[in-house]
């Protein structure tokens, strides 16, 4: 089985769109979203009717969490759309329908699945907390801490999340560990998109590698100002840089 890892596409379709194409290309048979898909972004309502389409396979992340109770917050929406650094969550939760958001709301804040007798645990910062980060750096003793001490049925043999949009893959303290990076706001100096395809064979050890695929940044930035997302930066589309 080939499954296509994916994350943090904030409301990107452009990239969504060519991240699943790529995905299909490689032979992938699911596709699993490690959350944040919307924000920031100029096309929330249409990444979500498109992960549902194709039967994506999704958790929350925090970006998605804040704008899910913002919409159920009339005067604090409202406050914030006033408010630059804030007035991006605002214009999401404004933008959405409610099928969307009783989508958004529905995702549990993480999933486990078994891929041919690999457990697999995906969260989007990590098992802690959706706002705690995973870097590449993560040691054996900092994973153990990530995880936590409450795991009756010990350590997943495969833990994937996002949240940093720096994607990875390493094995660390005898688990896979899977960073999918960023679909729609890569932040590494590269302006790719990423997501990660893994095989689980039969009997076998799961592998896995990141992929980066090209999409129409020009398409994105257009709709970035036509729509007039608040707070939309349209040259670090370009560059891959963020921050």
């Amino acid at each position: 089985m080939r499954v296509a890892f994916l994350s943090d596409i904030h409301a990107n379709f452009p990239a969504l769109c060519a991240a699943l194409g790529h995905a299909d290309g490689k032979g992938a048979e699911r596709v699993v979203c490690a959350g944040d898909i919307v924000g920031g972004g100029p096309h929330p309502t249409e990444v979500i009717r498109l992960l549902r389409e194709r039967g994506a396979e999704a958790i929350r992340g925090n970006v998605d969490r804040k704008i899910v109770r913002l919409a159920s917050k009339p005067s604090k929406l409202k406050r914030w759309a006033k408010e630059p650094g804030r007035a991006p969550h605002a214009w999401t939760a404004r933008s959405l329908g409610k099928a969307e958001l009783d989508w958004l709301v529905a995702l549990p804040p993480e999933r486990e699945f078994d891929f041919e007798n690999v457990r697999v645990r995906v969260v989007h910062g990590c098992p802690l907390g959706d706002e705690d980060y995973i870097f590449p750096s993560l040691t054996s003793r900092g994973l153990a801490a990530k995880l936590g001490p409450d795991i009756p049925q010990g350590p997943p043999d495969v833990l994937v999340c996002g949240h940093s949009h720096i994607p990875f893959v390493r094995t660390v303290g005898g688990v896979l560990v899977i960073n999918c990076g960023s679909v729609g706001r890569p932040v590494d100096g590269d302006p790719r998109g990423s997501l990660v395809l893994a095989d689980f064979p039969a009997g076998g050890r799961a592998t896995a590698r990141v992929e980066r695929f090209d999409y129409p940044v020009e398409s994105l930035v257009t709709d970035l100002r036509r729509r007039k997302v608040p707070g939309a930066e349209p040259s670090r589309y370009a560059a891959g840089v963020w921050g």
